[in-house]
This record gives C-alpha cells, sequence and structure tokens, in this order.
C-alpha cells in the first residue's frame, strides 16, 4: 500500500513540475530525501522514466489538432510564405537539434549535477530571479503567435535550453520560455513553441535514458538496471499507477497553464522559486536534506 501512495504522489508532482517553470527535476529531487526512497535504485529509475513518459504524452495529446495544422502545412506554412527553415516544425527540430548536440557531449557534467543538491537549489533560485526580471522588462512582443517566429529566435531558444540540461533546476521550460520573451514573443507564444519544443527534447532524452536503465551494458556499466520481465505483478501496477497519474495531472496543468499565462504571467512562478530555493538553501546548510 505504501508504494502505490509513494507512486500516487510521484505521479502527481511530475504531472504538476514537468511543463511548469519550477523544474520537475528538483521537485522528484526533494521527494526523494522527504520519502527517503532512492531514485537511483533501477526500479525507481525506471518508474521516474515511465511517469515523465506519461507526462511527454499530455502534450501531443493537447496539440493534437495544432500538429495536424502544421503537418498539413509543411513546409510552404498555412499563407504559403515558409520553408523547411522557417515553418514552425522546422523551428522546433531546429532548436532541438542546436539543444541536443552541446547536451551530449556535455552528460558527464549533467550527470554529476543532478547528484548535486546544491546546485539545484541555486538553479531553481537563480532562475526565479532571471524569470521574474525578465517577464517585467519584456513586455512589448514583437511576435505574437509561433506561427510568426524566425530562424534567429528559435535557435537562440535552442540554445538557451542548453542551460537546463546543464544545470538541473533550471527547468527547460523555465529556460525556453525566458528565452523566448527576450527573442520578442508573446507570453503565450513563447509558452506554445516551449511545449513544442519540448515533445522531442523530452521524448529523446527519457528515450535515451530508458535505455541506458534496460540495457546499461550498451552504455555505462555503474548505470543501473532492472529487466521488465523480471517485475512482478505488483511493480508493474505501482509503474501504471504513476503513469497514469502524471499523465492526467500533466494535460490538465497544460490545459490550465496556457489559460493562465494568457491573462497573468509568469511572475508567480518566479517568486515560488526564489522562495523555494531559499528553503531548500537553508535545509541543506542545517542538514535535514
Amino acid at each position: 500500500m505504501a508504494d502505490y501512495f509513494i507512486s500516487v504522489l510521484l505521479g502527481i508532482i511530475e504531472g504538476l513540475t514537468e511543463f511548469l517553470p519550477v523544474s520537475s527535476t528538483a521537485h522528484l529531487r526533494i521527494a526523494e530525501a522527504l520519502l527517503q526512497i532512492d531514485l537511483h535504485d533501477g526500479y525507481w529509475k525506471m518508474y521516474t522514466i515511465v511517469i515523465q513518459l506519461g507526462a511527454i504524452l499530455a502534450l501531443p495529446v493537447y496539440f493534437r489538432k495544432a500538429i495536424a495544422r502544421f503537418l498539413s502545412s509543411f513546409p510552404s506554412g498555412e499563407q504559403g510564405d515558409r520553408t523547411v527553415l522557417t515553418h514552425p516544425l522546422g523551428l522546433t527540430l531546429i532548436a532541438f537539434v542546436i539543444t541536443a548536440i552541446p547536451s551530449w557531449l556535455l552528460k558527464k557534467q549533467i550527470g554529476q549535477n543532478l547528484e548535486n543538491l546544491t546546485v539545484i537549489a541555486w538553479a531553481i533560485l537563480i532562475g526565479g530571479v532571471i524569470m521574474w526580471i525578465v517577464d517585467a522588462v519584456f513586455t512589448r512582443p514583437r511576435t505574437a503567435h509561433m506561427e510568426e517566429m524566425n530562424l534567429p529566435q528559435a535557435a537562440w531558444i535552442g540554445a538557451v535550453q542548453i542551460l537546463s540540461a546543464v544545470f538541473p533546476g533550471t527547468s527547460r521550460s523555465m529556460c525556453t520560455i525566458a528565452a523566448a520573451q527576450v527573442a520578442g514573443l508573446s507570453r503565450s507564444a513563447a509558452l506554445e513553441f516551449s511545449f513544442f519544443l519540448s515533445m522531442p527534447t523530452m521524448a529523446v532524452a527519457t528515450g535515451y535514458d530508458l535505455l541506458k536503465t534496460i540495457a546499461p551494458h550498451h552504455h555505462d556499466a555503474s548505470d543501473a538496471a532492472i529487466a521488465p520481465l523480471s517485475m512482478n505483478v505488483h511493480g508493474w501496477v505501482v509503474l501504471g499507477i504513476g503513469f497514469v497519474v502524471s499523465f492526467i495531472v500533466a494535460l490538465g496543468v497544460v490545459a490550465w497553464f496556457m489559460r493562465w499565462v494568457r491573462a497573468r504571467g509568469f511572475a508567480p512562478f518566479a517568486i515560488y522559486r526564489i522562495v523555494l530555493g531559499v528553503g531548500l538553501l537553508m535545509l541543506i546548510a542545517s542538514g535535514l536534506i
């Protein structure tokens, strides 16, 4: 029963925080410390990957109409003024590639930072300050809709997204949203492009982590592994609960977040990050986590 409760709780945390600019990685690490579970254990490592897949699935479900529209208009666009390099889907893939290559080369540093709760705490705090400043300063966007984006804007957003990989706690969505606002996108356009960019980014990153977990002999021998066929019914049920809960919560969060941002902006999330970062640093300093 305890495992079922933990699965529901972690599924909720993942679903709530994956697409909000508050860092799901940080919240899962905090939950790990407070619940005294080892998310680096083979089973729980796979579990965190699976619930992230649940959250990822919420995006193509929510944006299914927009995805269908973009696919049908590729590459010339709905107005006939786009190319492979300037169509929204092309811009999404370009931003993804710009992020993916440096992130792959820096994977050892990324792994070390994932283990460092102090780095995560500072990333949460500094990211909150930056987000608050950007949201307050860049209030006159030049690009109102994602369909109006250009290549330099997409390249800039992809480059900034690298920070979220190198410094866990920075938040992938915070980096892409703030970068998009600096590049002249409106809040809603910044958020929509952030969601679209997260689909290939998270799918590839999560797929790679899953491959390392189930087949470590093809990668680093130090990676923990779990063979799915050796799992019992209890293990599969716990896994399924987390996946479903994460998907449902993430789907609700995406729908709510799109409505919220159009009316209110990102300042409340920046304040939350600052409070969380300071609180986490105090807990670390006191030795409580």
